[in-house]
């Protein structure tokens, strides 16, 4: 993968590259695959990611000024510290869902974002802002979400089955129909400041 400016790739694969605190400006990449990237600290500045998959890559704290990600896939990747706002999604209409999958993306941003049908799944991301993002069918299953922030997200239809650890006040964001699992769905309810109490079942006279 070069580090000139304005180069176009389509369906090539690139492994075990080294880029830490490397710029990579205005590059074109469709259908294309990195492996084991090296990519921490570095940027992505106005590049184009369609279709692409990386997987096993350490992403950490790199930054997207102006990128654009369109149907990408994040497997087994570290991609801590990012600010995903920083990326162009303007085009709403065209951009197609981006994945996380046993990926860790602690410490990151994506504060005001609309992320409809994004997938963050059997993934680490703790301490993640969401606060004013749109995760309208949003797959969150199976991640851990500790200590991070959500207020006025619009969880319309997500699926947070199996996700761990969250704290969500539904008088604070937008919950219809989204799909929740117990024990951890709980904690809704622990959110709302109420006293709840089982009871004993009465003994039965038969």
């Amino acid at each position: 993968m070069g580090l000139q400016p304005n180069l176009f790739f389509s369906d090539q694969r690139f492994g075990g590259e080294q880029f830490d605190n490397k710029s990579i400006i205005a590059n074109e990449f469709h259908e294309c695959t990195f492996t084991s990237l090296a990519f921490s600290e570095g940027i992505f500045e106005q590049c184009r990611f369609v279709n692409c998959l990386f997987q096993d890559c350490d992403l950490s704290l790199m930054q997207v000024p102006g990128t654009y990600f369109s149907a990408s896939k994040f497997e087994r990747c570290r991609a801590i510290g990012v600010d995903w706002t920083q990326a162009d999604w303007s085009s709403v209409a065209l951009r197609l869902p981006i994945t996380f999958k046993e990926s860790s993306i602690d410490h990151s941003t994506f504060i005001g974002l609309s992320l409809p049908a994004v997938q963050i799944t059997d993934s680490s991301a703790k301490n993640v802002d969401f606060r004013e993002a749109n995760l309208t069918q949003a797959k969150l299953n199976g991640s851990d979400l500790s200590e991070s922030l959500f207020s006025n997200t619009n969880f319309t239809k997500a699926d947070l089955r199996g996700a761990v650890n969250y704290h969500i006040k539904p008088g604070d964001n937008v919950l219809t129909g989204a799909r929740f699992s117990f024990p951890e769905a709980m904690s809704l309810l622990y959110a709302m400041d109420i006293v709840l109490e089982i009871e004993e079942a009465p003994d039965s006279k038969y």
